[in-house]
């Protein structure tokens, strides 16, 4: 099998494909964590998540989203995972962290498929 013979059309299971149309949907939170590359922003997001949020005029799913910081919800709403990783870092999220919510395991166990999978 070659590149010419897969399907790119053909979505991943369980996979949230970024395109045009996500990007649009995912504009404000995107934005937003975007701002986040300032300390000032990151401590107005804060002092005052909803008042932070409504100035960027997010959804209510992008808002939950924040709430719970949910990665995966925020992808889902729109986010691309690239801007989304200035939100977790708010937050002390590491990149297991972030990585066991995709997959649906604990923090613990999946640091322990990776070790695994390294072996």
């Amino acid at each position: 099998m070659d590149f010419d013979d897969f399907d790119h059309h053909t979505p991943i299971e369980g996979t949230t494909l970024f395109d045009g149309k996500m990007a649009m949907k995912g504009y404000a939170l995107n934005k937003m964590c975007y701002s986040f590359n300032g300390a000032e922003a990151r401590q107005a997001y804060l002092d005052d998540p909803e008042g932070y949020m409504e100035s960027f005029g997010l959804s209510d799913e992008q808002k939950q989203a924040c709430r719970d910081k949910n990665v995966l919800a925020m992808i889902a709403a729109g986010g691309n995972i690239y801007y989304l990783a200035k939100f977790a870092g708010i937050f002390k999220l590491s990149v297991q962290d972030v990585g066991a919510q995709q997959t649906g395991m604990t923090v613990e166990a999946f640091k322990q498929k990776l070790v695994d999978q390294g072996k």
